[in-house]
């Protein structure tokens, strides 16, 4: 009899479920797209009973469609966007939409807590208090709807609802749990200090579990829906960056993960909580068991590139936009852009900076503009790679994964903009893939994330920095690292007469 393992692919737009067998090879994928909701400015939203729904569709479309058996599917687990709260009150019921790792909606609450705690909230945490984190969302709730507060027992991340209701039990894995900076990464525990701080009830965070963990398996009445078996064993899973990174054989100290999505990331692998970044960096439990990876975020990556050809080249291929960009010289004829389109994180957690051309010439043409947006977005990636510099943290391998690695042009220039040998995956499935890898880790399949690895992840070929390259993007790199300080200021006022003509 064949076995199979599910990862649960559970992102912003849709859910994508894959079904692997012990060799690593995918045996089907199904998906199913939900709605996101943006009732008003900053706001980001979805409805949690979407996200089961579309994952037990694409669940019993692997049956009913792709023949498997249901009792071939060994075990469950699961990636997650992060950050995301869902509420729920004493019955598991959703008390309201979810806010998601997006919304924006939480200043004022993010300020509360550097006021209150300052510099210890990063010492408890390892992170700053930023808009998209989960505890900044509860505060939110707390303050503005104190109805739906008063009836709050429990709050779940995304992933961690649809596997409560899966299951029947409520938990949390580290890496999601870092996420929500509620939880003291040198202590292993949810932090009654900052609970206590802000009148959260410690009763609130649920059960803490690993990544690779049994968390339960079927109930009766999700066996009934989903078609799965009650035997079926559901495992922890992780965030979607923890995810990725496993997906990307990202479980060595000598590797960085470089994700071009929507929005980019990236991302290391850290042996110990030991390295102090100050909050420059988000500072997260890793889905490997007792370690942690380190990241930074671009905001708008992928979405800069996409923003620029639907606006200005809607009907254009994107393959052939990308080619002909190519084919542009080395700098876009002197024109630089920063991918600020919707704010920004890392290294400036700044809301309210926006994006720029720099050097606009009546000489350029429409690719030379999508050339600076791929060298922009490959610049803001090296401000992060710097913050490791600049903290004596060596690597010699980029694993590119996402957009910035489906072209031979943008692993070359990752290469030369990095200096550093950049690879690509041969079968890149981004996180759904290490959500399969932490479901045969559970069940015993392989000792360890490292061994599943040698089966599961493919890397292709390697790109090398080329000198001449190098030297010129050292130069332009120089000159880009300014536009932040010199443009913040009239970003900042031009937002302000934005709102107020609103």
């Amino acid at each position: 009899m064949n076995e199979y393992v599910i990862g649960v692919d559970l992102g912003t737009s849709a859910v994508k479920v894959s079904a692997m067998d012990r060799e690593g090879q995918i045996a089907a994928q199904q998906s199913y797209g939900y709605d996101l909701h943006q009732p008003h400015p900053g706001y980001s939203e979805q409805d949690p009973r979407d996200w089961l729904y579309g994952t037990t569709i694409a669940i019993d479309r692997l049956i009913l469609r792709d023949g498997l058996k249901a009792e071939e599917i060994k075990g469950i687990s699961f990636s997650g966007q992060m950050h995301g709260l869902v509420l729920l009150d004493e019955n598991g019921q959703v008390l309201r939409p979810a806010m998601l790792w997006n919304d924006t909606r939480t200043t004022k609450q993010c300020e509360e807590i550097r006021e209150k705690l300052g510099d210890k909230f990063i010492d408890i945490t390892g992170n700053r208090a930023l808009e998209g984190f989960t505890l900044p969302k509860l505060l939110w709730v707390k303050e503005n709807q104190p109805d739906i507060w008063a009836k709050a027992k429990s709050f779940l991340l995304p992933k961690d609802y649809v596997r409560f209701v899966m299951t029947g039990k409520q938990a949390i894995d580290y890496s999601d749990a870092t996420g929500t900076v509620l939880y003291d990464i040198k202590k292993g525990t949810w932090s009654k200090e900052i609970c206590d701080a802000f009148g959260i009830p410690m009763s609130m965070c649920p059960p803490l579990i690993r990544s690779i963990d049994e968390a339960g398996t079927v109930t009766d009445n999700y066996s009934m829906f989903s078609g799965l078996k009650t035997s079926t064993k559901v495992f922890g899973g992780g965030g979607d960056n923890a995810c990725g990174a496993v997906g990307a054989g990202i479980l060595q100290p000598n590797m960085v993960m470089s994700s071009i999505g929507t929005s980019g990331v990236v991302l290391k692998y850290e042996p110990d909580a030991n390295v102090n970044y100050h909050g420059a960096l988000q500072y997260e439990c890793h889905a490997i068991p007792d370690t942690y990876y380190s990241m930074g975020v671009t905001l708008a990556a992928g979405h800069s590139l996409n923003w620029l050809k639907h606006t200005f080249a809607a009907d254009e291929d994107f393959t052939e936009m990308v080619n002909r960009a190519s084919q542009r010289p080395l700098g876009a004829n002197g024109l630089l852009f920063t991918p600020y389109v919707v704010g920004e994180r890392t290294p400036y957690a700044d809301a309210d900076i926006r994006g720029s051309f720099i050097g606009v010439d009546s000489m350029q043409n429409k690719y030379d503009f999508v050339r600076a947006v791929i060298e922009g977005i490959t610049f803001s990636f090296r401000d992060i790679l710097n913050i490791y510099d600049q903290h004596g943290q060596d690597f010699d391998t980029v694993v590119a994964i996402g957009g910035g690695a489906k072209s031979d042009f943008w692993l070359q220039l990752q290469a030369n903009i990095f200096n550093k040998k950049v690879v690509a995956l041969t079968n890149e499935q981004g996180p759904g893939l290490g959500a399969a890898m932490l479901a045969a880790v559970g069940l015993g399949w392989y000792d360890s994330l490292q061994d599943c690895a040698k089966k599961f992840v493919h890397f292709g070929k390697s790109y090398q920095p080329q000198a001449d390259q190098v030297a010129k993007y050292d130069d332009l790199y120089k000159v880009y690292h300014q536009v932040y300080d010199q443009t913040k200021d009239l970003s900042h006022q031009l937002m302000a007469l934005r709102n107020s003509w609103d």
